[in-house]
């Protein structure tokens, strides 16, 4: 919509998980690096912690774009884990190319261990990743996770399990034991500070094709101080900003227009 306007090639700000995007602050380098080490080495868990709009998401896509070429993981992505252990186990058989059409538990799990032991054998690792893990409120569900991280051949995890969540996630994690024990790796993202949202603004921008200081240096400060450094937040006022700076045919952003749009947001 603005993208002529400002001289992008596409839209800076959008709220979705494009890698390409991620903005690879020091904490967004030592979560994804974090991740990459649980995966190599075959861990039996992780867990990413974040507030809404941290970035998790995108982290966990870069994590699969990152090592995908590498031809030696298979990759099982749950974006809606409210789901009862039958369905866990049918999403994540399907998206692993195995007949999910079995009927009972014990033949799911059966099927899964086979393609696991497959996929080892074959040098490839599978990885689980559940998305808003903190959404599950069926426990029998967090024990299936569990049990699935009991598959092992030679000492050796046949699969690395990854959970993304909001704060509530660890107390939830932690009042689990079992669970807990095999999170070997844990990192929470933090919202970004000044100078980080600064440089994230500045990231997006160049990575939409325009290296040009669109938005003032006051500017970004309010954009910082409406967003509390959150990203998502601070794609949804710098997006409709842009918007807007576009239909009055302005040449830049200024600290006033933030202001204006981010109290019309609220």
């Amino acid at each position: 919509m603005y993208n002529e306007y400002w001289g992008l090639t596409e839209p800076a700000f959008e709220n979705v998980a494009d890698p390409e995007f991620l903005y690879r602050s020091a904490q967004h380098k030592q979560a994804l690096n974090r991740l990459i080490y649980a995966v190599k080495t075959h861990k039996g868990g992780a867990m990413l912690l974040g507030e809404i709009g941290s970035g998790k998401t995108l982290i966990s896509r870069a994590l699969v774009l990152e090592l995908m070429p590498e031809g030696r993981w298979e990759f099982s992505v749950i974006t809606q884990p409210m789901l009862d252990p039958v369905e866990l186990l049918k999403e994540i058989l399907y998206q692993l190319g195995t007949d999910y059409s079995l009927k009972t538990k014990t033949d799911l799990l059966h099927a899964l261990h086979d393609q696991m032991l497959e996929n080892h054998e074959g040098g490839r690792h599978t990885v689980l990743i559940v998305d808003e893990a903190q959404a599950i409120t069926n426990k029998e569900t967090f024990d299936q996770l569990r049990l699935l991280t009991n598959f092992q051949v030679n000492k050796r995890f046949l699969l690395t399990l990854i959970l993304l969540g909001q704060p509530e996630l660890e107390r939830k994690i932690g009042n689990m034991p079992a669970l807990a024990d095999r999170i070997n790796i844990q990192y929470r993202l933090r919202s970004l500070s000044p100078s980080e949202t600064e440089q994230y603004v500045a990231h997006r921008l160049r990575i939409a094709g325009s290296d040009n200081n669109i938005f003032t240096k006051e500017a970004i400060k309010a954009v910082y101080w409406y967003s509390k450094g959150v990203p998502r937040k601070i794609n949804k006022l710098c997006d409709l900003t842009l918007v807007v700076a576009s239909n009055r045919k302005l040449k830049s952003v200024s600290q006033q227009l933030i202001s204006a749009v981010a109290n019309e947001v609220r």
